[in-house]
């Protein structure tokens, strides 16, 4: 730790010698509308000597001779050389042309990333210079809270908790890629970002389509498209050693290794990376780590191999219970307060806490079939093993007991000593774990080709097969001997047991498998000229669904065996889109698109009952009809995008989680599967950059929705934790406006270089309307002679805003490219409540206050 701490010192005031004399090359890099392009690599030839574009395509470089050649480099585009010499040092402007066959080694199936002013869709693209500058301590999802439609928090403020609503969809309706590869749940369509903790480390791009998207696959994105690129093997020779230090103890340490792409066609990159810290919030403490490796190889001009595999394994401590505003304010750590925490044998021990580890490996082939054809393949495979934490037993009442007052830790010596009391009666409480194990194989392939020179062909197949092991585990016995569940059934993984007198690695609860499979094609013609792109897509896919039960039937007969593996059931969707783009002229754009969704249902509104004999083999297709206007500007200084969207969605299914109410003794988790829901959303986004002068840039947006349920639902069915259903009820929603996400939000931000590598940002975000995740049971009729029900609609969240700043400096140490950036996050403290359950007495988490971040990176 002392050693980095002098690390850090050094790097803060280390003052660097220039060679007199030395000439400073400098130019601009920009796309083929003249529009700048930050991120660009630009390397001198045959050395390590390389420097990339800053905002507005800026580059100065001191180059190790008089005269060379400059490799110039960006994703999406055809690489350039470009001759130097001391005699000319503004070398000036660099046009780099659009190459979708840059990204084949990773397999974006190319055209799934949107192109400036061609593709006819919202779009917002963050360079991996801009995570850097701007990530910090925050949680991945969040790098993206000025963009327009999202909204970022970090939910109950565990390490990976975070989460991402855009244009008022959840994940569920986002379609999330990463290379090009689908990875959204394939039984609920979510997205748990503690799998992909570490995918800052590598990301060269992200980009956000918002509404319909670009994404050549079979899948649906109503609410849009996040799109991430990973680092791949054709960086230049070299690499760096990253090291951070941050609130609560936060530390990061990791290294990236390239050799570069060698005389022989092989290239590869390494990369690994370990986080740890205490947490902003009390018992949130985490360690994590993140790996990626990719090998790539050039076999000739017609074939290229790129092998990848990386993920994220991590365990933290979580806050999955929220607290009224009162209770938080009077908690003696005010808003990290968590009741889902405590002491053991001097130990902190979590009641709420989350493992697990997810890895991606795809094996890539892209193949040059002519000067116009190609074709791209993916073959991938994904598993994961972990889960959550949590409580069970007949007393759950005792993780009520505290170390002191209300607002202290657990008290967990105390329940040892009663479950150790009770002898041979087992454990009144305990801690268990819900296990959600998969296992996921897929390939996705791409065929392009140009018909004419106007117009090309691009059609594919997305195939996937999954399967998902559901089940809850004994994690601690907390003293006792044996913990007697009536649930084990006494067959799974307690075959063999006489009783149900579980120990600590026994299944509980339930137990019960999810077979997914998933068929696709999809296809889309794409026009265009100097001034006008469009396309049309269609696409035709086939989910089916097996559930497999361990614990309601007896396996030991030929019946309970056929009872316990269900029938397939096979449901049907289809996609069709279009959309145009018009260039006006150098400054103008236009563009509209349309489309039209039959999603197939999730995975629990087929088996409603978490049951084989409750099957809803004809459930109902979501409904998603949407369409958007947009206009464009781009301008020497200035440039600003607006677009209107309308998105219609009928018969959404989803599960809502009912939490247990703390202050009722005895009260439990329960589920709500909702079917049926139809919402509106729909409203305007405006954003803007401008180029005050080459030093001071600024940024900004404003998004204005409307999104609004817009009916009833009728016997909705409740399910307790053990997925057993305890009732109906009638859901009226109808008027109410969406909830889990602010309606209006905006941003600006400030870029200021002060000097060649220094630069000072800061940036505003303003969320507002943003109502309350409602409680089923507050909306139920139960009795409509004697109605009961909340009525209007759910609490809103105060409004709020947020400053951010950083302040990054680059030098030479030594011979090495040096990087410092300083990162303070929520800069004046603000006190503000990002996500809120709807009550009398509204529960809510407390957005964090004041967090901060030292980072180095040293390349070589």
């Amino acid at each position: 730790m002392k050693n980095f701490k002098n690390l850090l010192f050094i790097a803060l005031f280390f003052v660097t010698a220039t060679v007199l004399g030395q000439t400073k090359i400098s130019g601009i890099i920009v796309d083929e509308t003249n529009q700048p392009l930050p991120g660009a690599s630009v390397l001198e030839k045959g050395t390590k000597n390389g420097t990339t574009t800053d905002f507005d395509g800026n580059f100065t470089l001191t180059p190790k001779s008089n005269s060379g050649v400059l490799v110039v480099s960006f994703i999406g585009y055809t690489r350039k050389e470009v001759a130097f010499s001391s005699s000319k040092a503004n070398i000036g402007t660099i046009k780099l042309a659009e190459d979708a066959g840059s990204l084949d080694e990773i397999v974006v199936m190319a055209t799934s990333f949107a192109i400036d002013r061609k593709t006819p869709v919202a779009v917002s693209t963050i360079k991996a210079s801009d995570i850097e500058r701007k990530l910090g301590t925050q949680e991945f999802p969040e790098i993206l809270k000025s963009t327009p439609g999202v909204y970022a928090t970090k939910s109950g403020g565990g390490f990976g908790d975070g989460r991402i609503n855009m244009r008022g969809f959840n994940s569920e309706n986002v379609a999330v890629m990463i290379n090009g590869v689908p990875v959204n749940d394939m039984e609920n369509g979510r997205v748990y970002w503690s799998n992909w903790a570490g995918l800052s480390d590598v990301t060269s791009a992200m980009q956000v389509q918002r509404g319909l998207g670009a994404a050549k696959v079979a899948v649906p994105s109503i609410g849009g498209t996040i799109n991430i690129l990973s680092k791949t093997s054709d960086v230049e020779k070299g690499g760096n050693i990253i090291a951070s230090t941050g609130n609560n103890g936060f530390q990061k340490y990791g290294f990236t290794l390239s050799t570069g792409l060698m005389d022989n066609g092989f290239a590869s990159t390494v990369s690994f990376s370990k986080t740890s810290g205490e947490g902003y919030v009390d018992g949130t403490q985490f360690e994590g780590y993140n790996y990626f490796v990719n090998f790539s190889k050039d076999i000739n001009d017609s074939h290229k191999l790129s092998f990848t595999t990386f993920g994220s394994p991590q365990r933290h401590g979580q806050r999955q219970n929220r607290s009224t505003i009162a209770t938080i304010r009077n908690a003696q750590s005010g808003i990290r307060f968590n009741p889902d925490w405590g002491y053991k044998n001097g130990q902190v021990t979590h009641i709420e806490d989350n493992f697990y580890h997810k890895s991606q490996t795809s094996l890539n082939h892209y193949w040059t079939i002519s000067d116009v054809t190609s074709l791209s393949t993916a073959a991938y495979a994904s598993y994961g093993s972990g889960g959550g934490g949590g409580t069970a037993g007949t007393n759950r009442d005792l993780f009520n007991q505290r170390l002191g007052g209300a607002d202290q830790p657990v008290d967990f010596d105390n329940i040892v000593a009663i479950n150790r009391a009770n002898g041979s009666l087992g454990s009144e409480a305990i801690l268990r774990a819900s296990r959600n194990d998969h296992e996921w194989y897929g390939v996705l392939s791409t065929f392009k080709t140009k018909l004419n020179d106007n117009l090309d062909l691009i059609a594919g197949v997305d195939w996937r097969t999954y399967v998902g092991r559901h089940y809850r585990e004994v994690t601690d016995l907390l003293g006792g001997d044996y913990f007697l569940d009536v649930n084990s059934r006494g067959v799974g993984n307690n075959v063999n047991r006489s009783s149900d007198a579980l120990q600590v690695g026994d299944k509980m609860g339930y137990n019960n498998d999810g077979n997914v499979g998933w068929l696709g094609f999809f296809g889309q013609l794409e026009y265009g000229t100097d001034d006008f792109n469009a396309f049309l897509s269609t696409s035709v896919q086939r989910s089916s669904y097996q559930r497999v039960d361990y614990f309601q039937y007896d396996l030991s007969t030929e019946a309970g065996r056929d009872l316990a593996t269900t029938d397939k059931v096979n449901l049907d969707g289809y996609s069709i889109k279009g959309g145009a783009n018009y260039r006006i002229d150098d400054v103008q754009n236009i563009f509209a698109n349309i489309g039209y969704f039959e999603r197939p249902a999730i995975f629990d509104a087929v088996y409603q009952g978490f049951n084989n004999t409750n099957v809803n083999a004809n459930a109902e297709n979501e409904k998603i009809f949407s369409m958007e206007l947009g206009y464009g500007i781009r301008s020497e200084k200035f440039a600003a995008n607006i677009n209107i969207y309308r998105t219609q969605w009928n018969d959404r299914s989803f599960s809502r989680s009912i939490p247990a109410d703390p202050t009722v003794t005895g009260s439990e988790d329960f589920t709500a599967n909702l079917l049926g829901v139809n919402a509106l959303h729909q409203g305007v986004e405006f954003d803007f950059t401008y180029k005050y002068s080459d030093k001071l840039n600024f940024t900004g947006m404003l998004s204005l929705g409307d999104w609004t349920n817009a009916n009833d639902l009728i016997d909705v069915p409740i399910f307790d934790e053990n997925q057993v259903q305890r009732g109906t009820l009638d859901l009226l929603v109808d008027g109410l406006k969406v909830s889990d996400a602010a309606q209006t939000t905006a941003a600006l931000g400030m870029l200021y270089n002060f000097w060649d590598k220094s630069s000072i940002t800061v940036d505003y975000n303003y969320f507002a309307d943003m109502y309350a995740q409602i409680n089923p049971l507050d909306r139920a009729d139960f009795d409509p002679s004697t109605p009961s029900v909340r009525g209007g609609n759910a609490w809103k969240a105060p409004n709020y805003s947020t400053f951010d700043a950083s302040f990054r400096h680059g030098f030479n140490l030594g011979e090495f490219d040096t990087t410092v950036t300083v990162r303070v996050n929520n800069l004046l403290d603000t006190e503000y409540v990002a996500d809120a359950l709807d009550a009398a007495d509204p529960l809510v988490w407390f957005g964090f206050g004041r967090t901060f971040s030292l980072d180095l990176k040293i390349k070589f």
